[in-house]
């Protein structure tokens, strides 16, 4: 175990670059997962070796001992910070001071998609996407494509909101989703206020492509062209829309409520 206790440390000054900054972060390919329930995940799913921070006094927490140890069980480095600095790197108030800083996952997407997959066009906000990848892998979905425009799936926010979903799922970001929708050997599925096909009329008992789009203008319209199959979901007419990552839950355990019948 290492200990750094000046803010001068340069191994603090990079640590602390990468927790403030995204474009550091990006350049570097690193990701912070901070709190307990994100390390756990990552230690359930990965073997890669990480580095955790650790301050003092999370040193003699009861639910910060075993994860320090299996970290150092993978031959993880462990680095030990006064609370006071390991405050300046954590964006979570209150939370349990121990954190792992790991390479980001970078997947690459298969020639061929042959299992159900989603595709996001544009979804900006953290919650949103953290809840989409969230209820991805509570329906046993293995691929989330962020078309360009989408946040970022490995930023603070999104992991906060996705509880570990992160490392259950293959996500992908960045891609132009007119390519890829070249390559669905499965039908391309959208929601849409414009159509009659309820959710639970259409035969989602298959693989499907699912198509999301941003909160406030929702899929472009060359991408809605290229749906095979749009469904609504029944709602109150009093309500003008529905979230999109309620949206895509009711999606998602429609089609395995369909799967497991």
């Amino acid at each position: 175990m290492k200990h750094i206790t000046s803010r001068d440390n340069p191994r603090y000054k990079e640590m602390r670059q990468l927790a403030s900054s995204a474009q550091a972060r990006k350049k570097a390919g690193k990701t912070i997962l901070d709190g307990v329930h994100l390390c756990d995940a990552y230690f359930d799913h990965i073997s890669a070796k990480a580095i955790m921070i650790v301050s003092e006094s999370g040193m003699r927490m009861s639910e910060v001992v075993p994860l320090v140890a299996r970290a150092e069980d993978r031959g993880s480095e462990v680095i030990c910070l006064p609370d006071a600095l390991y405050a300046a790197l954590s964006q979570v108030e209150n939370g349990v001071p121990v954190a792992l800083l790991i390479d980001t996952p970078v997947c690459a997407v298969p020639d061929g998609l042959h299992d159900t997959v989603v595709l996001l066009d544009g979804v900006q906000d953290p919650g949103n996407l953290g809840s989409i990848l969230r209820s991805a892998a509570a329906a046993e979905i293995q691929h989330v494509i962020c078309g360009q425009g989408t946040v970022a799936a490995w930023s603070p926010k999104v992991l906060r909101a996705g509880m570990g979903a992160h490392f259950a799922l293959n996500i992908y970001e960045g891609l132009e989703l007119s390519a890829i929708t070249d390559k669905l050997q499965m039908p391309l599925c959208a929601t849409s206020s414009h159509t009659e096909t309820t959710i639970y009329a259409a035969n989602l008992a298959r693989p499907v492509a699912w198509l999301f789009g941003h909160e406030g203008s929702g899929v472009s319209a060359e991408l809605m062209q290229r749906a095979d199959l749009t469904v609504t979901i029944p709602q109150s007419p009093k309500i003008e829309s529905m979230n999109v990552a309620a949206s895509a839950a009711v999606c998602f355990f429609e089609q395995r409520r369909q799967l497991l019948a």
